[in-house]
């Protein structure tokens, strides 16, 4: 299932080779199935691996002593969820799993021969975490800047477009498995808000929202509530 991750990278770069998808393979040590709501990386913690999402939903996040949170990514399959922890080790953050998932588990000393062996592999691992932390920046400008209806409608263009370069998206439907409380953690707003939210989406026809899944009605219109542009996704084939 890394073919997930290779055909993200090469989605940005069309240089990559079989040599180096067959290295990402191979630095594979094993597979985990993680059910949902379970910490894979927790704050604090120094790793000395880093997680591959094959299937299934996780997210990334932040907490205060009392127990509040803020989701500060969401991640999908062919995502790394904590590749920073390869260079940082200890993590600032904690990382959960939203859905059932399974993990391939790339050890750091595997990691650490791909930087010292594939140059340009190891470049294509670095884009990865840079367009995590471009999404980071989309949304503390949201969180400043946007409504929570324009950030709600920012977070489906992104993840639509996101899922669509791993081939999750059929005639423009996708899982989406938030809860309404999980989805006010991401967009920084209560559950009732949240509701509300999903509300004036589906009553401005811009998409429907049923049983976790999402069909995008109006995909300009949404665009334009959002002020949606991609390029912080990087999905241009470029030579890098």
């Amino acid at each position: 299932m890394t073919d997930l991750l290779f055909r993200k990278l090469q989605r940005r770069d069309r240089r990559l080779s079989e040599a180096e998808e067959k290295v990402l393979a191979a630095a594979v040590s094993h597979h985990i199935e993680v059910e949902a709501d379970v910490e894979v990386v927790r704050q604090d913690e120094i790793s000395q691996q880093s997680l591959l999402l094959e299937q299934g939903w996780a997210c990334r996040y932040a907490s205060l002593p009392d127990g509040r949170r803020q989701i500060l990514s969401i991640h999908v399959p062919g995502d790394f969820v904590d590749l920073q922890s390869f260079p940082l080790k200890r993590m600032d953050h904690t990382v959960a799993t939203l859905t059932r998932c399974r993990i391939a588990v790339y050890p750091h000393a595997n990691l650490r021969k791909i930087t010292e062996q594939f140059p340009h592999l190891t470049r294509m691992l670095w884009l990865t975490t840079l367009i995590d932390a471009a999404i980071l920046r989309q949304w503390l400008l949201g969180s400043g800047q946007r409504s929570a209806l324009e950030r709600a409608a920012h977070l489906l263009c992104e993840l639509r477009s996101r899922l669509d370069v791993v081939g999750e998206v059929a005639g423009e439907t996708f899982d989406l498995p938030l809860t309404q409380a999980e989805l006010g953690e991401t967009l920084g707003i209560s559950q009732v808000h949240a509701n509300r939210v999903v509300g004036a989406l589906r009553n401005r026809r811009l998409v429907t929202w049923r049983d976790e899944k999402v069909r995008i009605l109006d995909w300009p219109g949404l665009q334009e509530l959002a002020a949606f542009d991609p390029v912080y996704l990087a999905l241009e084939s470029m030579e890098r």
